[in-house]
């Protein structure tokens, strides 16, 4: 950190030029502008600066590095491991930056880099139109899209990564560019995975799919269940549509009006089945599935906004996530998924998902730095609590997951779904094959390595 004088000449002109607050430590606000999702998370940046223009995000990285000080995004504030606070440093705040802008004639949408998934999905259903966004509703669309992106829609429309089709970025110089596949396509290649290593995304074009109609069915069962449902959700979706999704998790009865009265806060396994299509289709579809005993279902038309904040895992709570990517789903996969499942630390918000992949994932652009696309499933251990006395049963319980599927595991991984797991991990989030070239790229856009609160790319010169 510079000097006091100059630190504080600094943050007074920062605070001159800004149209959104700029917060330090001792003001009022500060506290609450620091607090991100996950309330595992408790860092204290230098300064938290709210932008409102792109030529406000270029003038506070310019304030950073004039001050030697890092620098952290946050958009939807979304991250497991807090990427989106430091200590010490400063917090480029997004969210003010939330305008969606729909072209319906070109179906494609332009989305301000604070945007979260609800401002997407809203602006974009009147024209009967979609993207593959998160599994939720909260989730930051410039992080979730910059780290590859995949949802309840990947197996139609592919990963959030795959319809990407341009990106404004500020980089760590405060020049602002424009990434397309012919403008800087190198650091557009890049940015299909590389998360926010190489700037601030200020906003992305994406391409959009018709939507016209979405549906559902839900069951829920005994834990007992598990294996029944699993073989046959298999069946279903190994010789299904692409238009067909969901996953299969065991989890604590939430109570919602959905889920039955004596289910409530107790371990159940429940399917979800998601269809890209009507809901007559989706029950002929789902018939292998309704015919098996449950104790509770749901099978409906829903507005695809509506699925998105239907699994909303609330803000304050404490969080901590991994994932395996399976080289496919064999009958003793899925027992030793069942019995992972039967030891979800309950009650809890946690869950143990599985889900398939394939379809548009698998048949995307392989150029991409996504080593994950071609499993066909995957497994997703969930960890979310409330209380902190349940930090460690919940946290082993995470890693007692992976290492029961790691036999099956394909050895990569979705970044977005993980925390700090060190950098054999991010190896594995973004391919050894690819290492090399976006390290060079990393050294182009960011040679000093200021974005660096990240799975994060060392910059090596090529």
């Amino acid at each position: 950190m510079a000097p006091l004088g100059k630190a504080g000449a600094a943050l007074a002109a920062l605070r001159a030029d800004l149209t959104g607050e700029v917060f330090a430590p001792d003001d009022p606000g500060y506290d609450d502008a620091r607090t991100i999702f996950n309330a595992m998370i408790d860092k204290r940046p230098a300064v938290i600066a709210r932008c409102e223009s792109e030529a406000e995000v270029a003038r506070s990285v310019r304030f950073a590095r004039d001050l030697d000080l890092p620098i952290a995004v946050r958009g939807g504030g979304h991250s497991v491991s807090g990427m989106s606070l430091n200590d010490g440093g400063l917090v480029i705040d997004l969210r003010r930056m939330r305008t969606v802008t729909v072209h319906p004639g070109s179906e494609t949408v332009r989305v301000e880099g604070g945007a979260i998934m609800s401002d997407l999905d809203l602006a974009t259903q009147p024209y009967g139109l979609a993207t593959t966004g998160g599994r939720v509703s909260t989730t930051g669309v410039g992080g979730f899209v910059l780290g590859g992106g995949n949802g309840w829609l990947d197996r139609s429309f592919g990963l959030a990564a795959d319809n990407l089709l341009g990106i404004e970025l500020v980089t760590a110089d405060g020049t602002s560019v424009r990434a397309t596949d012919h403008e800087n396509a190198e650091l557009f290649w890049a940015l299909h995975g590389g998360g926010g290593n190489f700037g601030v995304a200020t906003a992305l074009t994406l391409k959009l799919h018709p939507l016209p109609e979405l549906s559902i069915a839900l069951l829920m069962s005994q834990p007992d269940a598990g294996p029944d449902l699993i073989r046959v959700y298999r069946e279903v979706i190994e010789n299904g549509p692409s238009e067909a999704g969901g996953a299969v998790m065991y989890t604590t009865g939430p109570p919602e009006e959905f889920v039955p009265e004596h289910m409530v806060g107790k371990l159940l396994c429940a399917v979800l089945l998601t269809y890209v299509g009507g809901e007559e289709d989706l029950r002929k579809l789902a018939q292998p599935l309704l015919a098996l005993p449950h104790e509770a279902e749901m099978l409906t038309a829903i507005p695809y906004p509506d699925l998105q904040c239907m699994l909303d895992d609330p803000p304050g709570l404490r969080n901590y996530w991994s994932a395996e990517y399976l080289t496919g789903l064999p009958d003793e996969l899925v027992d030793v998924f069942c019995a992972l499942g039967e030891s979800v630390p309950v009650p809890t918000g946690t869950q143990h998902v599985l889900f398939p992949q394939g379809g548009a994932i698998a048949s995307g652009p392989a150029r991409f730095p996504v080593p994950y696309r071609d499993a066909p499933w995957g497994v997703h251990p969930f960890g979310i609590w409330e209380d902190p006395a349940d930090d460690e049963r919940c946290v082993q319980w995470v890693g007692e997951v992976r290492a029961g599927v790691r036999p099956w595991s394909t050895g990569a991984v979705y970044l977005n779904f993980i925390g700090n797991e060190g950098a054999d991990r991010v190896v594995a989030g973004l391919g050894t094959g690819n290492l090399r070239r976006l390290a060079a790229v990393k050294a182009e856009y960011d040679p000093d390595n200021v974005f660096r609160f990240n799975h994060n790319i060392a910059p090596v010169p090529s």
